[in-house]
């Protein structure tokens, strides 16, 4: 996404957005299964604020944080809510980021499908990846269940199609899971691991009705991660080709 539209979404990520409760869901749930997977590391670089679930699970765990945020009102939003934070915030487009460090982790966390062009981030950012470090992505699923569903109900036109919420968080794109192992393998990196993130089988307003709501959002997290294909997202694991 282009610098001068960076602010434009900051609504979705403040406290009380629609999206919210499946953002906490998710935006909880995604980084405890990538810090499984790395456990701690001496340098970790984060690629943008998003909510501000991530920035004090992944400080925890890594002596060296950095987190790159292209909107100085998210920065603002999450000092001003979190003054204790001991990581390192640099304002900058992920475009233009420079460092001499090299990371033991690079996080992508639901940010591919927002910038103008994967590929040139990607490319940019495997450059700052020690040579066995690891890079954890995660995005949207164009063929999640639910998607699948509101193409078969006439609710979106075509299972790429970005609807009003995708707009609302300025996506500019969905993946599916071929296409993003490709985009990640076409910039010289090799997938480990993959996985999904929510296997959501109906409206988040239709599983508000059932008994023991919270209960069932645990599972459907649980049940996920063997099904990407059907989830609501991917998370992938790579590491240099």
């Amino acid at each position: 996404m282009k610098a001068e539209n960076l602010d434009n979404v900051t609504s979705e990520y403040l406290p009380n957005a629609v999206t919210s409760i499946e953002n906490n869901l998710i935006l909880n749930w995604y980084p405890q299964r990538m810090v499984e997977r790395f456990g701690r590391c001496q340098s970790l670089l984060d690629l943008g604020i998003g909510h501000g679930y991530t920035p004090h699970l992944f400080n925890k765990v890594c002596d060296r944080h950095v987190i790159v945020e292209g909107s100085q009102l998210v920065i603002d939003l999450f000092r001003k809510n979190s003054p204790d934070f001991s990581g390192d915030i640099v304002f900058s487009y992920f475009e233009d980021f420079e460092t001499d460090e090299r990371f033991d982790v690079i996080i992508m966390g639901f940010v591919l499908e927002h910038v103008d062009d994967p590929a040139f981030v990607l490319d940019r950012f495997r450059r700052f990846l020690k040579p066995n470090g690891r890079l954890f992505a995660a995005v949207p699923n164009a063929k999640s269940m639910n998607r699948r569903l509101g193409v078969e109900l006439g609710k979106i036109d075509d299972i790429y199609s970005l609807n009003a919420n995708d707009l609302a968080l300025g996506h500019k794109r969905q993946y599916c899971r071929d296409t993003f192992r490709a985009e990640i393998e076409n910039q010289g990196f090799r997938v480990v691991h993959e996985e999904g993130i929510y296997l959501k089988p109906l409206p988040l307003p239709v599983l508000q009705t059932l008994p023991d709501f919270e209960a069932n959002l645990q599972a459907m997290l649980k049940v996920g991660i063997e099904f990407p294909d059907l989830c609501v997202g991917l998370l992938m694991e790579a590491e240099l080709a």
